[in-house]
């Protein structure tokens, strides 16, 4: 077995205010499509609730309880003005962390060779200490450190293809150079973050695009400027906050990308797994509002994960 999904239906629990964009549908119509045949043989496996030591690898003891503790029963507590946790946010908040920690553990047992982690709430605008941008851990930034805390690896990449800027992933690995974060997304566009200018201790890559660009202008800022810094940096391990709201039909961005410019990213990113990494991968649902597109971006996604497994 080389590759698997991870997913729990405690993601349908997380259901934050009426009309919000990132919203129970978005998990359903992305199992809906994997349940289609191309994708129905490929493995399925739940996720465990994570275990409060490994969500401190990347946030404060005070944050991890103000989180923990937040939910009623009965309301719709607000963490900011996008950000909310209501009955069931709990459950799915940790189990989205638990699948990504798995999903390592079974790729440093030899198990798997990459994985999907199809879980909601998304997590890359998550700082260590405050939620933000419908994010409340951040998923990758605690997979990341988890492995270079468990496994005897040095240098973890993680690259960052959704249409708003990983603001918390990259200030929580802002002075850690054995963490490459490497992002392409819009600007001007919420958060607010990643200039060129933003390098941390040199291993921060940013490559903003302007609104109205398309696929060829995403494929170009990765192809020319972004995993050349990849290569170089030689990862022992890749992650992938997987966003697809650059995709033309989404509702957040303007970036004119089609499903097809993410699986040639996706491609990519395989031939400098198989390069330096042994072809390990771990790729995160992030953002993709539009269900149609994330539904089809996500398709290619995978068909560039499995290639060759």
């Amino acid at each position: 077995m080389s590759f698997a999904i991870y997913l729990d239906e405690a993601s349908l629990g997380h259901n934050p205010t009426p009309g919000h964009p990132e919203r129970p549908a978005r998990f359903e119509a992305a199992a809906r499509r994997l349940s289609e045949p191309d994708f129905a043989s490929l493995p399925r496996r739940t996720a465990r609730l994570a275990k409060r030591e490994t969500i401190e690898l990347a946030h404060t003891k005070d944050y991890v309880d103000l989180i923990l503790g937040a939910e009623r029963k009965d309301a719709i507590i607000m963490l900011d003005g996008d950000t909310s946790i209501g009955p069931g946010s709990t459950e799915a908040i940790l189990k989205a962390v638990g699948a990504g920690v798995d999903a390592l553990d079974a790729v440093f047992a030899n198990d798997i060779t990459r994985a999907f982690v199809l879980a909601r709430p998304p997590g890359h605008h998550a700082e260590t200490n405050r939620a933000m941008g419908f994010c409340f851990f951040n998923s990758i930034a605690i997979a990341a450190h988890y492995a270079l805390a468990t496994y005897n690896i040095k240098r973890v990449a993680i690259l960052d293809f959704d249409v708003h800027h990983g603001n918390g992933t990259q200030a929580i690995f802002w002075d850690q150079p054995n963490v490459l974060f490497a992002s392409s997304h819009q600007m001007p566009l919420f958060p607010g973050t990643g200039a060129v200018s933003e390098r941390g201790a040199g291993n921060i890559w940013n490559k903003p695009l302007a609104p109205g660009d398309n696929g060829k202008d995403l494929c170009s800022a990765w192809d020319n400027e972004l995993f050349p810094a990849v290569d170089e940096f030689r990862p022992e391990l890749i992650l992938v906050s997987a966003g697809f709201d650059a995709h033309v039909r989404d509702p957040l961005g303007n970036i004119e990308a089609e499903a097809s410019d993410f699986g040639w990213i996706t491609d990519k990113i395989v031939e400098l797994a198989n390069t330096h990494a042994s072809g390990k991968v771990v790729a995160f649902l992030e953002g993709g509002y539009d269900l149609k597109g994330l539904s089809e971006s996500l398709a290619a996604h995978l068909v560039g994960l499995t290639k060759g497994l």
